[in-house]
């Protein structure tokens, strides 16, 4: 009896546990339904994406020349004794990687680095397509288990091609994850100073992650070796990646026959206006992508800086970039018909910094121009990535993926030359005309900026007149889809009325069906 007695407790306390996880496992699923927990829940999943990806972009920074120095001495040493027992050396140089030598060992880093953004260059077009045709989730979930295997690569990498392959293989998650990860954000902040504040915090950590990674790299590399820093990496990629499917469900049979048809990136690519933002971006971040591989080398032989001075130059710079984040979506929010001017102003910091780097003699001296580098560059892209999104609402049909994947290209651009270009430039002309050189592109570039001063007046109504003349019917009906889709999105005009005349009516004057009454048509 007593048995049984304990048996019955047991199966109650069961039962009681069982139907509190119940109650706990309906409570999350009904926050997950809610549109604001669910949207903070996304901006947290897409940030640590991106922490992840510029984590994993700089932190072998620190970490690969002193690797690679290592794989020739041991290649080196395998090859002796491979000589000493009357075996081939090439086949032991193969094992740890063929054609190494310390002549030749700077280009190969500079391959190495270069990598990523050039597969990252050549796959945007294909994956912005892609995330206009399928959604935004998939693709950041293909782009976060890509970027899980590319880390875990690298941990277990032991010559340079399977680096190389690493490395270009993460170009190939960043391509998908960076892009629908910006555009999901950009799709669920439909209110403007929603969407800017948004878009800052996504920037915010993009710069942590760069910035951030070469000490967190170099420090893990002493303490535990050089597997520790990659294997962190992959676990925060796994849990992301974990969360992304509990939050969003990309799999779960969601009908995506309703999703608006998107405009072809190549239609877009031809947009004046985005044409200006994309250069922008791509010219406002070439002094960071062709400084971070020479300033180093730089450093030591101007004014003799420690390796410790060398592993955090750019740290510093993480607090005025997120000063200029924080500054530009203030300002953005009273200011919204200055957005142009914001990001003239930071091309503006950019150039001048860019000029000064060259004239600092110590380690104190250097940390004002790149503070001043970040700066700038916080104010464009805080200022230009929301413009993308708007010139896409007012513009053409408003899904997001093809537009940031050229938005990416202009970052890719900048990120593929650096590591080739900018050595190549310092070697032939040197380094104080590299300098000079970025600097006077971004002021140049600044008055170009004036073109976009007119963007904030557009109206939703331009768009869609144009969609429903070049397209006919179904890209007007896709349009108003989405827009009912998003709810609470920005009406772009009262009553459902185009300049003054109503959809209905321009339907009728291109079906030719003046007679029929509006009710007749649902557009949902």
């Amino acid at each position: 009896m007593a048995t049984e007695g304990g048996a019955g407790l047991a199966k109650s306390a069961v039962e009681k546990l069982s139907d509190a996880m119940g109650e706990k496992t309906k409570q999350l699923g009904t926050a997950m339904q809610d549109v604001h927990r669910q949207r903070r829940l996304i901006l947290v999943i897409v940030c640590v994406a991106l922490f992840l990806d510029n984590m994993l972009y700089m932190v072998i920074v620190p970490i690969m020349p002193v690797y690679i120095s290592t794989m020739w001495k041991a290649t080196e040493n395998l090859s002796s004794e491979a000589n000493a027992s009357g075996a081939n050396a090439n086949w032991a140089k193969s094992v740890l990687g063929r054609g190494y030598h310390p002549e030749n060992e700077d280009i190969k880093i500079g391959v190495l680095f270069a990598s990523k953004a050039i597969l990252q260059l050549l796959v945007n077009p294909l994956s912005g397509t892609f995330i206009d045709r399928v959604g935004y989730d998939i693709p950041l979930l293909i782009g976060l288990t890509v970027m899980f295997l590319s880390t875990i690569i690298f941990a277990l990498a032991e010559n340079y091609a399977t680096l190389f392959a690493a490395r270009s293989l993460q170009g190939l998650g960043s391509a998908f994850a960076d892009t629908s990860g910006i555009a999901m954000i950009a799709d669920k902040y439909t209110e403007e100073s929603e969407r800017s504040r948004a878009l800052g915090i996504a920037l915010a950590f993009i710069s942590f992650g760069s910035l951030v990674a070469p000490p967190f790299g170099g420090v893990l590399y002493c303490i535990a070796g050089r597997r520790a820093p990659f294997l962190v990496l992959a676990c925060i990629c796994l849990l992301d990646g974990l969360l992304l499917l509990t939050v969003m469900r990309p799999f779960g049979g969601r009908a995506r026959a309703n999703m608006p048809v998107g405009t072809s990136i190549h239609r877009l690519m031809v947009d004046p206006y985005i044409a200006v933002v994309a250069g922008a971006l791509t010219t406002c971040n070439i002094p960071l992508a062709f400084l971070e591989p020479t300033i180093a080398t730089w450093m030591k032989k101007t004014m003799g800086a420690s390796e410790w001075q060398m592993g955090i130059t750019w740290l510093p710079a993480f607090f005025p970039h997120v000063l200029g984040v924080y500054l530009t979506i203030k300002l953005a929010a009273q200011y919204p018909h200055l957005q142009w001017f914001y990001a003239a102003l930071g091309m503006a910091i950019i150039g001048a910094s860019s000029c000064t780097v060259p004239a600092c003699r110590n380690f104190g001296q250097l940390i004002v121009p790149l503070c001043g580098i970040c700066f700038g560059i916080a104010l464009v892209d805080t200022a230009l990535l929301p413009t993308l999104a708007f010139l896409v609402d007012v513009r053409h049909v408003s899904v997001y993926g093809s537009v940031y994947a050229i938005a990416d290209i202009s970052y890719s651009v900048a990120y593929a030359l650096g590591p080739i270009v900018a050595s190549q430039i310092v070697h032939t002309l040197g380094f104080p005309q590299l300098n000079l050189g970025m600097g006077l592109a971004n002021v140049l570039y600044a008055p170009v900026l004036l073109f976009l001063r007119n963007v904030c007046h557009m109206k939703a109504s331009h768009s869609e007149r144009n969609i429903l003349l070049e397209e006919g019917p179904k890209g007007l009906y896709d349009t108003i889809k989405m827009e009912e889709r998003k709810g609470k999105g920005r009406p772009p005009h009262p009553a459902g009325e185009v300049e003054g005349n109503s959809l209905e009516s321009y339907h009728r004057d291109l079906v030719g069906a003046s007679e029929e009454d509006s009710s007749d048509y649902e557009y949902s």
